[in-house]
């Protein structure tokens, strides 16, 4: 089984490295999907897995890099795109 969650994620995520950070964790678990930043200074993501894999994702996006700082994390679950890679958009 495969979901898709959307992920808005707010606090220091700009400016250090943070959407390179998500895609090398996301080729390392064999998610996929995107990432971007938003004008409002938050990241959003889409990722595509199966369910584990997706929860062990979020759980290294939040604790994973020494220079960001998370203070937020929004989930949604939207329906699977069928992706096969993760890109920075």
């Amino acid at each position: 089984m495969t979901i898709r969650v959307r992920l808005l994620i707010r606090g220091r995520v700009q400016g250090v490295g943070y959407r390179w950070f998500a895609r090398d964790a996301a080729a390392g678990m064999g998610v996929a999907g995107w990432v971007r930043n938003l004008p409002d200074g938050r990241v959003e993501i889409e990722a595509e897995a199966a369910p584990a894999t997706v929860a062990a994702f979020i759980r290294e996006l939040q604790t994973g890099l020494p220079f960001a700082r998370i203070d937020e994390v929004q989930r949604s679950g939207i329906n699977p795109q069928g992706e096969k890679s993760f890109e920075i958009h």
